[in-house]
C-alpha cells in the first residue's frame, strides 16, 4: 500500500539544531515558503546558552507548533553532539513528536549537492582525532531528489581511505569538512523533511549519536 506523503500546514514547523561544532546552528521551516536559520560561535559555553538561545530563536512559533525536530547526530566534537542530541531528545519526549537524527556529512554531500547543476557522487571526508578521517560517500538522486548513501559514515586511516577512493568505480566530487558545518543546519531540516513526508515517525529515544571514536585513547 503506498505511504500517503505527510506535509506540513503552514501552521505546522520542524526545527533543527546543529551542535556538532563549537559553533550552534538552528533552523526552522514549515516548508510553505517560511524559513529561517542563524549560527552562533558559542565555543565553551554551547553547553550552558543553548536553551536560552533555543527560547528567542522559536519566536514567534511556540513550542506547540513543531510537527519535529531533526538534529546533526555526528560525526563532530563529543562534547558538542552529545548536547545537541541530549537537547534533541528531550524535547521531542516532552512534546511528543518525531526526532530525526541526522548525519552530519550527509548534510554537507546534501549542501554541496544544492548548489551543483549536475551533482555527482559526493565523497565527504572530515578530520577525526588521532590522525584518522570520518568519510563516507552519497550520491544525488535527482529523478527522486532523495541522496542514497554509497558508503555509510566511519572512521578510517588517511591510507585506507585514499585505498577506497582509488577503487571507486564512479566519477566523486571530494569535499573537505573542515569549518562552517553549523551552517548545513538547513539541510539537516531538509534530510529530516524528506523522511518525513515518506512517511517515518523515529520515536526520540531512537535518536542516537554517532561519536566513531571514543574521545579518549583506550
Amino acid at each position: 500500500m503506498a505511504t500517503e506523503l505527510k506535509h506540513l500546514t503552514t501552521a505546522k514547523y520542524a526545527l533543527s539544531l546543529h551542535t556538532t561544532t563549537p559553533e550552534l546552528g538552528l533552523a526552522i521551516s514549515n516548508f510553505a515558503g517560511e524559513t529561517r536559520s542563524q549560527v552562533w560561535n558559542l565555543g565553551r559555553d554551547l553547553s550552558s546558552l543553548i536553551h536560552q538561545y533555543l527560547i528567542e530563536f522559536i519566536k514567534p512559533q511556540t513550542w506547540a507548533d513543531l510537527s519535529f525536530i531533526a538534529v546533526a547526530k555526528g560525526p563532530g566534537g563529543f562534547t558538542g553532539t552529545r548536547i545537541g542530541v541530549v537537547t534533541a531528545r528531550t524535547l521531542g519526549q516532552q512534546l511528543d513528536i518525531p526526532v530525526f537524527a541526522i548525519s552530519t556529512l550527509a548534510a554537507v554531500a546534501w549542501s554541496e549537492a544544492a548548489k551543483n547543476q549536475n551533482p555527482k557522487t559526493i565523497a565527504v571526508e572530515m578530520p577525526a582525532q588521532r590522525g584518522q578521517i570520518f568519510a563516507a560517500i552519497y550520491q544525488f538522486e535527482s529523478n527522486t531528489s532523495q541522496i542514497k548513501v554509497c558508503l555509510t559514515d566511519r572512521v578510517l586511516t588517511p591510507e585506507a581511505w585514499q585505498e577506497t577512493l582509488a577503487n571507486w568505480n564512479t566519477n566523486y566530487q571530494l569535499i573537505q569538512a573542515q569549518s562552517g558545518l553549523a551552517a548545513t543546519v538547513t539541510s539537516i531540516l531538509e534530510l529530516a523533511n524528506l523522511d518525513w513526508q515518506e512517511g517515518k515517525c523515529p520515536n526520540w529515544s531512537e535518536a542516537l549519536p554517532y561519536y566513531g571514536q571514543h574521545p579518549v585513547e583506550v
